[in-house]
């Protein structure tokens, strides 16, 4: 099957069709090429489109892990998975699909790596299933509401800043405060830390984007100092908190008792790391995605502006659909295994492209349209269901939901003014900076 221009609207216009649209050859898609993930992104969705239509579990090396004296064994490959339900079958046998076999990246982290960044999403059960029973007593109702409690004022505050005194960034202005500020009370992080914890969850996600890692730099060692300086900013936290308790979250996770069971500081740390990463990133990147997309698409934002709390939550799931913040997760074959009539083999590796499934043409009617009013939209911008589904999903869509309502009844005509710079990733569909005006 080949796609044409006619089969896509660009995601970086409103009206008119991707210009010189190409049509993808599916042996020359290769996803482990960055400069793959440097075009335009319509031109990488036809490409997954044309891998989901014919070749959905596609094959591919690995990539060349470059510029680091740290080495690492170049694995023997990995299987694409790009249709929804594939990604489904994935993500609910956490029995065959495991998490913990040389971690969730691309690569095989060292058996030393991987216990420093041994935090759930790298870990199957039973260790899975006792770490996220520890954390989620932590998330205890009283917690959460504390913390959903601020969400607005937080959203304001950041909101009157921009206004006053911002640089004209959408990202920096406003996209990246509102998650920091929430993780980081939620945590107990000092203001003074704000910008060290933002830097180092910049570089951890960063992949060979330049900004974030210079050339020159070695990429593994630039991620364990940033893992190493978060996780010595939360053992100082735990440390006090053990001792001197309060209403928290950090609180309740190091003093948190089941069956005995509680959390090392080593774990404590490590969920810190995932905390500040997923929680900062993947929000930040679908609320400035959120804002591209309305920019871009005036009728999707003349419809919440007339009535914006009957179309809030679909509004909120169209936007993490559209962005899609983690394109990939990977696991790993405990087994031997036929998925949709494809033999794997167990060490075989699998990414679950959640960006290709949350655009399956089978699951999704007009997948390539934005729609605010879209349902259903069982999208998996948080993951796939299963054990490893997002623990912070309610989180993120209370801080978009109200972050959208703040600009959309405060700041109705912000606008974006020029095009985004995106990162330079395979893994997180980021935004780096946008520009905008009130």
């Amino acid at each position: 099957m080949k796609f044409t221009k006619r089969d896509f609207l660009s995601p970086s216009s409103t009206l008119r069709p991707v210009n010189d649209f190409m049509s993808w050859n599916v042996d020359d898609v290769d996803l482990s090429d960055l400069d793959f993930w440097r075009r335009p992104w319509a031109e990488r969705e036809a490409a997954f489109a044309a891998l989901r239509a014919e070749r959905p579990i596609a094959f591919y090396e690995e990539p060349l892990l470059k510029g680091s004296a740290i080495e690492l064994p170049r694995g023997a490959g990995y299987h694409a998975l790009t249709r929804y339900r594939d990604v489904a079958t994935a993500s609910r046998h956490p029995d065959v699909f495991l998490s913990g076999p040389g971690a969730v990246s691309q690569f095989d982290l060292t058996p030393e790596l991987v216990e420093y960044f041994s935090g759930m999403i790298s870990t199957d059960s039973p260790k899975h299933a006792r770490l996220r029973r520890i954390v989620s007593n932590a998330f205890n109702p009283r917690n959460v509401r504390a913390v959903e409690d601020s969400i607005e004022r937080v959203a304001s505050e950041v909101i009157e800043r921009a206004m006053s005194s911002g640089t004209g960034d959408f990202v920096v202005d406003i996209a990246a405060p509102l998650p920091l500020e929430i993780i980081c009370a939620m945590m107990g992080v000092p203001r003074s830390e704000h910008a060290t914890v933002l830097r180092c969850s910049n570089v951890i996600l960063s992949m060979d984007d330049t900004e974030f890692v210079p050339e020159g730099t070695d990429p593994i060692l630039a991620v364990l100092e940033a893992g190493s300086t978060l996780t010595s900013i939360m053992e100082e936290i735990g440390r006090y908190r053990l001792d001197n308790p309060i209403d928290d979250i950090t609180s309740a996770l190091v003093n948190a008792e089941i069956e005995s069971e509680r959390l090392t500081h080593q774990e404590l740390a490590s969920f810190f790391v995932l905390l500040v990463t997923a929680g900062n990133e993947t929000t930040r990147t679908a609320i400035a995605h959120g804002l591209l997309a309305l920019s871009q698409h005036p009728d999707q934002k003349a419809r919440l502006l007339a009535d914006y709390e009957p179309l809030a939550k679909t509004a909120t799931d169209e936007i993490v659909r559209w962005a899609s913040p983690v394109i990939w997760m990977r696991r790993t074959l405990s087994v031997d295994y036929t998925l949709s009539g494809q033999d794997l083999k167990a060490g075989d590796k699998v990414l679950l492209f959640y960006s290709s499934a949350n655009r399956d043409e089978e699951v999704f009617e007009n997948p390539f349209l934005f729609d605010v009013g879209r349902s259903p939209n069982e999208h998996y911008g948080f993951g796939a269901p299963g054990p490893h589904f997002c623990l912070g999903a309610h989180l993120a869509r209370r801080e978009i939901t109200v972050m959208f309502r703040e600009i959309l009844q405060r700041t109705p005509r912000m606008e974006v003014t020029g095009e985004p710079s995106r990162l330079a990733s395979s893994f997180v569909n980021g935004i780096k900076h946008l520009p905008y005006s009130f």
